[in-house]
């Protein structure tokens, strides 16, 4: 029992040190701030229309930035996905705590950077992403659990 543990809490803190290794080095752009002068006006003057035109054209740029952002962490998200893969079936094979435990972070790494992928406004990209990930868990799963052992029917 103290193994699984072991295992489950090894995969979480590892898939939250690379997503906190993300934004440390690659922050996520602040959100624009509504202007105050708008914050609490009950009837707009013509000032204050140019005001939310310039407002409205700081989030149109900021959601631009964010989609490109947000699909550079999904990518650097599923390489570290792909070399926790690596690591847990091939360096850690004999060892099952750690083989899980990076199998683990494996599969939480791969969910984060679909979410974070899902900001990207282009469909196409979000489809590609989810395709990539079900490859990836179908090879996963064969990988893992899918081969036959020496000796068994």
């Amino acid at each position: 029992m103290l193994k699984i543990l072991y295992s489950v809490l090894l995969g979480i803190v590892l898939a939250f040190f690379v997503g906190l290794g993300i934004e440390a080095f690659y922050p996520t752009e602040k959100y624009p701030e509504y202007p105050i002068e708008l914050q609490y006006k009950t009837a707009p003057s013509s000032g204050d229309q140019q005001i939310q035109k310039e407002y409205d054209a700081k989030i149109k740029d900021y959601q631009g930035r964010n989609s490109k952002h947000a699909l550079k962490v999904s990518i650097v998200a599923i390489i570290s996905s792909i070399v926790f893969l690596f690591l847990s079936l091939i360096v850690f094979a004999k060892n099952d705590v750690f083989s899980n435990g990076f199998l683990i972070a494996s599969l939480l790494l791969i969910i984060y950077g679909v979410a974070r992928g899902f900001e990207n406004n282009n469909p196409k990209i979000r489809f590609i992403l989810v395709t990539a990930s079900l490859l990836f868990a179908l090879v996963l799963g064969y990988l893992k659990f899918g081969r036959k052992e020496k000796g068994t029917v």
